[in-house]
């Protein structure tokens, strides 16, 4: 056991760099990169005998690779950050919004009607929607951090998410279309 954790964290420090950079070229973004390198380096840590494995490299690459297409495959998780309205200044982001600290009046009002209008509407979903959004994307847990203290597969948690995303986005559709529309 112990040698097989030296031998995992060997293989770790070797292949870290130039596995992160083919997978982040195929990806688009660190953060979805990050998520695929975990997973990679998780699928290894569960092998029974990793010793077994000739290639390893070649074992990595395939890995990355079929977590890559499997990510294409389903429809990707969506995230606040990919939600803004249009002011005079540009683009912003709810997630910017919720999180600015101007001070002015204007974004105060945003703010306290988004998260109200937000949590109204966690409020409505089943408690383990719920959860696993507010983790992931309030307190930026990721996926594999969820499962790890919930004991749920990462597959459950991500679709229980995307439903919770669909039902957000429905009820918070209205308020969305005022900030677009100006008000």
């Amino acid at each position: 056991m112990a040698s097989q954790k030296s031998n995992i964290v060997q293989t770790i420090k070797k292949y870290s760099k130039q596995l992160f950079g083919f997978i982040r070229q195929r990806v688009s973004s660190d953060e979805d990169a990050e998520d695929i390198l975990q997973d990679v380096w998780y699928q290894l840590s569960s092998q029974p005998e990793v010793e077994a494995i000739e290639q390893v490299g070649s074992w990595l690459y395939r890995v990355a690779r079929n977590r890559i297409v499997d990510g294409y495959r389903k429809q990707r998780p969506e995230r606040l950050e990919d939600y803004g309205y249009e002011d005079d200044e540009g683009e912003i982001y709810f997630k910017d919004l919720l999180l600015a600290d101007d001070g002015t009046p204007e974004t105060e009002y945003l703010r306290e009607i988004f998260w109200q209008q937000l949590f109204d509407a966690l409020d409505e979903l089943p408690e383990n929607q719920r959860q696993v959004f507010i983790w992931n994307e309030l307190e930026d847990e990721t996926f594999q951090q969820i499962a790890d203290r919930t004991g749920e597969n990462i597959k459950t948690l991500i679709s229980r998410k995307r439903y919770a995303v669909q039902h957000l986005r429905q009820r918070l559709e209205s308020l969305y279309q005022d900030l677009t529309d100006g008000g």
